[in-house]
């Protein structure tokens, strides 16, 4: 039987920091996925994939997205990343029950990730960056420990991508907030976004490897005033809301 929210959530935010939170929840919860389904961001996703692709997801958890891109054609290989070991073999006995092949689960820390320089064309994670920020403070001065760890992070990132690879980010982070470490000096990946989602935007991010203009390396010199910032930490209608940045206008 699924877990139920209330059986899973915690009760602070930064509890989503602690791997062992992570491994509780996924002992008991069979299924969640953070900031909607496939269906829902499938019209920005679809367009960027081909059949020879190798794809990383990184903070798989226990999401089915690794069974989509399957489904959508992908069978360069679809590598499956998490911190947490009780999710990586849950994923691993759905899939065997299943009899799908083609996804390889690893339990790996998206902070130092063990594959080869230039591994994979297409990198996609779906509020696993969203992670590091919810202990960050405010958010147009986050403290060095976040800024340090998603640093971290993208650096991982920006080395397995293959030349001319696509990194895919699926946030709540506005791009005032995300810009300044996705055109960090060291990244050669161009920035680029859209929206989806009813109500509340969701943020698609795709950073291309090697496609960064000079128009993007001046932004960080051109950042807006900062607005008075409330972080909201509310359940609403699911978990996603707890990473939601509420801007109140001066």
């Amino acid at each position: 039987m699924a877990a139920s929210a209330d059986d899973v959530a915690p009760s602070t935010a930064s509890a989503y920091l602690d791997p062992s939170y992570w491994d509780a929840r996924f002992g008991k919860e069979a299924y969640y996925e953070w900031f909607k389904d496939f269906s829902h961001f499938r019209h920005l996703l679809a367009p960027l994939l081909s059949p020879s692709l190798s794809v990383l997801e990184v903070g798989c958890g226990n999401s089915r997205l690794g069974e989509e891109l399957l489904r959508e054609g992908v069978a360069g290989g679809i590598t499956c990343v998490d911190l947490s070991p009780v999710a990586v073999q849950r994923m691993r006995d759905r899939l065997a029950a299943q009899g799908t092949k083609g996804v390889d689960v690893v339990v790996a820390d998206m902070l130092d990730l063990p594959f080869e320089q230039e591994s994979f064309d297409l990198v996609i994670e779906k509020g696993t960056m969203d992670v590091l920020f919810v202990d960050s403070g405010d958010p147009w001065d986050p403290n060095p420990t976040t800024v340090d760890n998603v640093m971290k992070m993208l650096k991982c990132i920006h080395r397995v991508l293959k030349p001319e690879g696509v990194f895919v980010s699926i946030t709540f982070g506005q791009p005032h907030f995300r810009r300044r470490f996705f055109e960090a000096p060291e990244f050669t990946w161009s920035v680029e976004y859209s929206t989806f989602g009813d109500g509340f935007n969701y943020f698609f991010y795709t950073l291309m490897k090697g496609k960064r203009s000079l128009e993007s390396s001046s932004y960080q010199n051109i950042l807006p005033a900062a607005p008075r910032i409330n972080m909201v930490h509310e359940e609403l209608e699911s978990e996603d809301f707890i990473f939601l940045t509420n801007l109140d206008e001066p």
